[in-house]
Parts: structure tokens; C-alpha cells; sequence
């Protein structure tokens, strides 16, 4: 990367976000030194304005942001961070610094619980009964799940819609996760069809 660290003084704004939900989680500044290190530890790293000195994010409350992957803007003088957080990344405990009222992408955060859930399994996990039951029992709940939404859709309240549709997509999740297909392989399935490929 050819990041010009000239243009302000030295530093340059870092936009870090959710390598899942693909949330905005902060905004802070790197100069040189602070890029260095962060490629370096593979754990973000900003220079302070205030404390005039590098500053890894968690360094005090161990809520890292672990590096995924870097990106620099069209004038090589912003960096894009995508990155797997520990915990909340705002100092006031928060998932993101900015003032969002819910997880707009909880459902790639879901696909996360549940690949951790088959990572580590948990006895009483609901994901762990239905994996232990094996891919036959798991796609014939999603068969289950879409007939009940479709009653719903056609005969029931809103609020019963609703509830069947999330359960559809859960089922729905697990079986992906059965069949190692992610997300975001459907959402580039999905866009490549749209542009007609």
C-alpha cells in the first residue's frame, strides 16, 4: 500500500468495521507507526490525538479488534478496516460509536453464533440437539418452518408471520451451516444472478 500519511499532518482517518454485520463500529486515526504495528500484531492500532501516543484498541479493556483484512480509499489517505471485534468497541460499552438503534445485520451475527455453537458446542444449545439429530432432522425442520410461514403468511396475524419467518431463517441458517455454505456465498449468488451472470 502507497498510503499518503502527508496530506494531514501525518495521520490518516481509519474507518473500522464489522467483518460480519459489516457495521460501522468506530472511527479513529493511524499515523505510519500506528499502520506499522497494526500489520505487525493483527490488532488495531491508532494514534491518540488526545494522549499524543499510539493507542491499541483494547489495550485496557481487552476488546480487541482483530484485523481482517485492510483497504485504502481512490487517494491512498483513508484506510477501511474490516475487522473481527472482542466485546463492545465504544468506550461506553456500546457495540458501535455511533448510535445505532439495533443490529441491522444481526443475521450475519447470527451465522457467527451458530458457527460458534458448532465450534464449541454447548450442551443445552438448541443448535448443538439439532446438529447432534443430523442433516436429515435439520432440513425437515426447514421443510416444517416454510409450510408454517406460508400458514401464516395466508391465515394468521402479522406477529405469527413474523415469528415463523424467523424461524424458517434460523433452521434455514443451521442447515447452511450443515452444508458449509455461508451467507455471504449466497449474497454473491444472489448479486451475480441480479447483474444476469
Amino acid at each position: 500500500m502507497t498510503i499518503d500519511f502527508n496530506k494531514s499532518e501525518g495521520l490518516v482517518p481509519v474507518i473500522i468495521q464489522d467483518e460480519k454485520t459489516l457495521e460501522v463500529l468506530m472511527l479513529g486515526y493511524m499515523n505510519a507507526e500506528a499502520y506499522a504495528k497494526t500489520l505487525s500484531e493483527g490488532k488495531v492500532t491508532f494514534f491518540s490525538r488526545t494522549k499524543n501516543r499510539l493507542w491499541t484498541k483494547g489495550e485496557e479493556s481487552s476488546n480487541f479488534l482483530h484485523v481482517v483484512s485492510i483497504k485504502e480509499d481512490c487517494d491512498n489517505d483513508t484506510l477501511l478496516i474490516r475487522v473481527n471485534p472482542v466485546g463492545p468497541t465504544c468506550h461506553n460499552g456500546t457495540r458501535s460509536c455511533f448510535d445505532t438503534n439495533y443490529n441491522q445485520n444481526f443475521i450475519f451475527e447470527l451465522e457467527k453464533i451458530i458457527e460458534d455453537r458448532y465450534a464449541n458446542p454447548i450442551e443445552e444449545s438448541y443448535v448443538n440437539k439439532l446438529r447432534e439429530k443430523g442433516i436429515n432432522k435439520i432440513a425437515q425442520k426447514v421443510g416444517e418452518e416454510g409450510v408454517e410461514t406460508v400458514i401464516a403468511a395466508l391465515n394468521e396475524t402479522e406477529n405469527d408471520f413474523i415469528n415463523e419467518a424467523s424461524d424458517l431463517i434460523f433452521h434455514l441458517l443451521v442447515l447452511m451451516r450443515e452444508k458449509n455454505v455461508s451467507l455471504s456465498t449466497i449474497a454473491q449468488n444472489l448479486e451475480n444472478r441480479h447483474a444476469g451472470k
